[in-house]
């Protein structure tokens, strides 16, 4: 089971089987911000990983036991560690797979690119750079992004109308070779959130 285009599982479906070797499973769904987090970077860093969609309104009974909380994003490999939280996901992936560093190696400019992500808005006038990392996408813009990228869809596009530095910065990230293609469908998380908010154990699975 892979790719973000699979029918979410639900309550009453049996769990997945073991995850395959060489390969991490993330446990998601297509419109939730925090799992997009996850899935960015797993795509930034060209991880081999399957995806198993869950819906998060009729949350199956065997899904506790990977994340006691019941939500996503949650990993998990062929020997059966399990890592959840979206920030927390993302950084272990940084550290534990290889390939291109999403946070800088240098410890200064980690914790300064954490500073940005911690207060990004009240830093955003100082500003100097296309992303907020720097002149390259990094990990603070792909934690940040997937808020952003559902204000069409929620039709609030006008808050960033008086920040044309975070409106360029919103135009560079829907360019990007990553977040481009993962990019959320305006009218789609339009009916998600009009399902999701019925508790329609359909809203998961809107589109499919």
């Amino acid at each position: 089971m892979s790719g973000d285009s699979t029918k979410s599982l639900g309550k009453g479906s049996s769990p997945p089987g073991p995850v395959p070797e060489g390969v991490i499973r993330l446990y998601s769904m297509r419109f939730c911000p925090f799992a997009e987090r996850t899935r960015l970077v797993l795509k930034a860093k060209g991880i081999r990983h399957e995806i198993i969609n869950i819906n998060l309104k009729n949350k199956p009974d065997w899904f506790f036991k990977k994340n006691p909380l019941g939500l996503v994003p949650v990993l998990e490999d062929s020997k059966g560690k399990v890592v959840y939280e979206s920030v927390i996901t993302c950084e272990y992936l940084d550290e534990a797979y290889p390939g291109k560093k999403l946070w800088p190696e240098d410890p200064y400019e980690k914790a300064r690119q954490k500073m940005i992500f911690e207060a990004f808005t009240t830093i955003l006038a100082n500003k100097k750079t296309t992303f907020f990392g720097g002149n390259s996408v990094s990990m603070t813009d792909y934690l940040i992004w997937p808020w952003f990228e559902r204000l069409e869809g929620l039709e609030i596009t006008d808050c960033v109308d008086h920040t044309p530095k975070l409106k360029l910065w919103i135009a560079a990230m829907k360019k990007d070779p990553v977040a481009g293609p993962l990019f959320l469908n305006p009218n789609d998380h339009q009916h998600f959130m009009e399902l999701y908010l019925k508790n329609s154990h359909e809203a998961c699975d809107y589109g499919l």
